[in-house]
């Protein structure tokens, strides 16, 4: 069956069936109506007055694709290669901590999801759930292990040690929250999941950790942690210490200027996420969309780069693609999925992301993403 077949089949099937919401507005409406209002607005809301969490959307309009016609497309091939492994798709789940927030299930819910569609999983350091529960629950499909900084640095060495032997494939080093940003959000809903222990999943169940309390009553956890991962002092000399801690491939998570990523590839890391974090941490800044070409540009191929934050659209990835990235990262519409109908949502919401992109990447004229890479990309 050729990709146009699969498509007008996929058509037909949602046609004859109940829809689930398609657009990423439709599922936050949704999920708005699922989850409590503190929980909805920590998943949805950005930093201070949201100027780069609407940014990262918005600009993406500001690239419009010149598709080249008389191609055969009739086979579309998604694949990717990063760090010498296959992946079916250009796209993997963004890192999203304390999932249980939004649904029961959290982390595993969305592990299985993404296994059933062969979607790398970026699981987060304040999980609801361990590395060890995840990797059980999600088998053998592949996951990284996404790291907050730990002050204790041993504490950071044994979670990548823990989710390098259960099988995790790459470690994703964010380095623009070694603070909280201003979240006017959670302030006025006076709501912090962390605080209430949504996030210590990896934390209780890790010996370093563990050896560092007095008491192990929930108030003294939760105090540990917010001493821990609070780290203004993380710098470049951390990074390559972990380096040498990991045979795993390291990627730099929140680079937005060139430099940054010129001092990444000198730092001996493996790939690089152009992100701001979702608008979470600081607003005002760039877009991810608009960091892209130049970082891609001073990286030249060297590593892989990949984009992280805005991300809603088949033709999002498309236009990613054609500015330099490798891969994207896709975050808030399946935490909206999980919201609505736990694995099944987010079952759904790939479902629908994989076809929109297929077809995103066909109309453009591209059968794959290495042609993906040559689409002529105009800025208004």
């Amino acid at each position: 069956m050729t990709t146009g077949q699969k498509n007008d089949s996929f058509i037909e099937n949602i046609v004859s069936s109940e829809v689930f919401p398609f657009s990423a507005e439709e599922l936050e409406a949704a999920a708005k109506e699922k989850i409590d209002t503190a929980a909805f607005g920590y998943t949805r809301s950005g930093a201070g007055g949201e100027e780069t969490l609407r940014k990262n959307i918005a600009s993406f309009d500001k690239y419009s694709i010149v598709p080249k016609y008389l191609n055969d497309v009739s086979v579309v091939d998604t694949s990717i290669e990063l760090f010498g492994r296959t992946y079916a798709h250009p796209f993997l789940l963004a890192p999203v901590g304390m999932l249980k927030i939004t649904h029961e299930d959290a982390e595993i819910a969305v592990s299985k999801a993404a296994a059933k569609y062969h979607v790398p999983y970026i699981q987060s350091t304040v999980s609801s759930y361990s590395i060890e529960e995840v990797a059980v629950a999600s088998g053998n499909s592949p996951k990284w292990f996404q790291l907050y900084w730990s002050n204790n640095e041993n504490i950071s060495y044994s979670m990548v040690k823990r989710a390098e032997e259960a099988g995790y494939e790459a470690i994703v080093l964010t380095i623009d929250t070694f603070m909280f940003g201003w979240r006017e959000e959670d302030m006025r809903n006076r709501f912090s999941p962390l605080r209430e222990g949504y996030g210590k999943a990896n934390y209780i169940t890790d010996n370093v950790f563990l050896s560092t309390l007095a008491h192990d009553d929930h108030d003294s956890v939760i105090q540990e942690i917010l001493q821990n991962i609070y780290h203004p002092t993380l710098n470049w000399k951390h990074v390559a210490e972990l380096k040498k801690r990991t045979s795993l491939p390291i990627l730099l998570k929140g680079v937005l200027h060139p430099s940054d990523a010129r001092l990444a590839i000198e730092s001996g890391v493996d790939g690089i996420i152009v992100s701001n974090h979702g608008g979470r941490q600081l607003d005002g800044v760039i877009s991810s969309i608009d960091a892209l070409p130049a970082v891609a540009k001073e990286v030249g191929r060297e590593i892989p780069v990949l984009l992280d934050s805005g991300i809603r659209r088949g033709a999002d990835v498309v236009k990613a693609l054609a500015l330099g990235a490798d891969a994207v990262l896709y975050g808030r519409p399946y935490v909206y999925g999980l919201a609505i109908a736990g694995q099944t949502g987010v079952e759904k919401v790939l479902e629908n992301f994989i076809q929109e992109t297929k077809v995103s990447l066909a109309l453009s004229g591209a059968a794959n993403v290495q042609a993906a890479r040559n689409i002529h990309i105009v800025k208004s």
